[in-house]
Parts: structure tokens; C-alpha cells; sequence
């Protein structure tokens, strides 16, 4: 069995942010959801390249926060079964909105690796309510498990 691994690149200089850090935190979530043999990346970046995949892959000409880019399930998986996918976040996008809910961008960042982490397992709130609330139920959990703030709402 393969060790867990993670891929990350930042591509935006900001002293708030450290990749051993992410690193931890993404590795507590793949194993809480027991996917402790697989790999994922994940891309810190800015506004501009966000909005670029988000019109590419989405059709939606504006930045996001985060976007997930899932390989299970996909053509991929019989060649390489032990690869999640990608995640890319915005990390202006997160400061924006840390700063909105008055936490801290470390706190936003979990947030929204949980929930990238999540669609690329299979959980998508766009495919109803019930999935909705599983989504948002699961979310709550893992947030407690990488982050002291019991405050901190999942999404």
C-alpha cells in the first residue's frame, strides 16, 4: 500500500501561509474519510488564475474560492486508483471572506479544504438538499477535528 501523498504548490508570495502547515491539515482530513494511501494536489493562487479555470471548466467568468478537480470515479482510475484529483484556492478570494466572517485566513483555508476535499470523494451540494446537509454534516466534522474554534460554521 502507498503512503499518502500530498502535492503542494503556492503560487502566490503571502508570509500567512505555510505548506507544512496545509500539508497537516489536508493528511488529518484524508485519514478522518480513510483515504490515508491516496494522493491529491493542491494550488494556492490568486484571483486572476482561478477565474481563468473557473470560465474554462465552469463557464462562470469570475473567481471562486476553491475548485476541485475530482479523479476517482474517472478514466483515470484503473491506471492510477490511488489519485483523489486537484484542488485550487484562491487565496485572495479566502482573505476576502475570512475577513467578512471574522476569521482568521488559517481557519478559512480549512474551511475550504474540507469542502474541496469533499467533492473530490464524492459529496456534492449542488445534487440536492439531502446531499446538501450530508455535505454540510460532514464538513461540521472534519472542521472540528483539524480546528480548535468551536464557533468556526463549515462552509
Amino acid at each position: 500500500m502507498e503512503p499518502q501523498k500530498i502535492l503542494t504548490q503556492i503560487q502566490i508570495k503571502t508570509p500567512k501561509l505555510s505548506k507544512s502547515q496545509i500539508n497537516q491539515k489536508l493528511s488529518k482530513i484524508l485519514n478522518a474519510l480513510g483515504y490515508d494511501n491516496h494522493e491529491l494536489s493542491v494550488v494556492i493562487t490568486d484571483d486572476a488564475h482561478i477565474m481563468a479555470l473557473n470560465q474554462t471548466y465552469r463557464g462562470k467568468a469570475k473567481p471562486t474560492n476553491v475548485l476541485s478537480f475530482p479523479m476517482l470515479d474517472s478514466e483515470f482510475t484503473s491506471i492510477a486508483p490511488q489519485l483523489l484529483g486537484d484542488l485550487v484556492i484562491s487565496v485572495e478570494t479566502a482573505m476576502r471572506e475570512a475577513d467578512e466572517a471574522g476569521i482568521t485566513l488559517d481557519e478559512r483555508l480549512s474551511q475550504l479544504m474540507i469542502h474541496g476535499v469533499l467533492h473530490l470523494v464524492g459529496f456534492d451540494h449542488e445534487q440536492g438538499e439531502d446531499e446538501a446537509v450530508k455535505m454540510e454534516q460532514r464538513s461540521l466534522e472534519l472542521l472540528r477535528f483539524i480546528e480548535s474554534n468551536p464557533n468556526l460554521d463549515p462552509f
